[in-house]
């Protein structure tokens, strides 16, 4: 966002599966104006709690609504946002097309829509580092996987969000890989002392932004420009 819009502007932005809030409140403290949508009530319950602990002009900037990410239309107006992000999402989403073209209509023209979303060409990998040849070995021929929700769920491959994002009128801009070295941490696995988190935060985001590594992140986090031209991918 901050390469790709002006220093200061204000944007509108809407965070589709928000979850319990904690991108789309980071936003609004950065002084834009979101749209939360969420169809999880209790993830709802949860982000609406973390929203009444902040100061009134953040809680105004912050709106919620309980839907689903393929019924935009139902909620908004094409053209009504700068930023959409769909982050963690699509892997729950079977035909993801359909949804991705109705989050592309509701930019407007030069804005950003941002995918977080399994990388299909690397789920192998996981299992394979933790020595489960079985899953390793059924992964190279399937896009579905397990995550660690125990949640039956599917991948994603660059090739084909690439003719997708094309194909909606938001083509690929950049993209990058997320969780190339950190992919079997624990969740509940305490953060490490602070000198050596920012050495792990440096070569992750190296990792990411490079050749051949971020080819096999676990995640891809992909940024499509509504009206812009194919071509740039780093």
């Amino acid at each position: 966002m901050a390469a790709r819009f002006p220093v200061g502007q204000r944007l509108r932005v809407l965070d589709v599966g928000m979850g319990q809030g904690t991108q789309a409140l980071r936003l609004a403290r950065a002084g834009h104006t979101v749209t939360g949508l969420e169809s999880d009530p209790a993830m709802l319950e949860a982000a609406q709690a973390s929203l009444a602990g902040e100061p009134p002009g953040i809680r105004e900037r912050f709106r919620m609504i309980e839907g689903d990410g393929r019924e935009t239309g139902v909620h908004f107006r094409p053209g009504s946002f700068d930023v959409v992000l769909c982050h963690g999402v699509l892997m729950y989403v079977e035909e993801p097309d359909a949804m991705l073209a109705g989050l592309a209509r509701m930019l407007a023209p030069g804005g950003l829509l941002s995918l977080l979303v399994r990388n299909g060409d690397a789920l192998a990998l996981r299992p394979g580092l933790a020595g489960d040849w079985d899953s390793a070995l059924a992964a190279f021929d399937s896009d579905a996987y397990t995550n660690r929700l125990g949640l039956k769920v599917r991948a994603d491959r660059l090739e084909a969000l690439t003719a997708t994002l094309a194909g909606i009128a938001a083509p690929l801009h950049a993209w990058y890989g997320v969780r190339v070295f950190t992919d079997l941490a624990d969740n509940d696995e305490p953060l490490p002392p602070a000198a050596e988190l920012a050495r792990l935060l440096t070569a992750e985001d190296r990792a990411g932004r490079t050749e051949p590594y971020r080819r096999v992140a676990a995640l891809l986090h992909l940024c499509g420009v509504r009206g812009d031209r194919p071509g740039r991918e780093d």
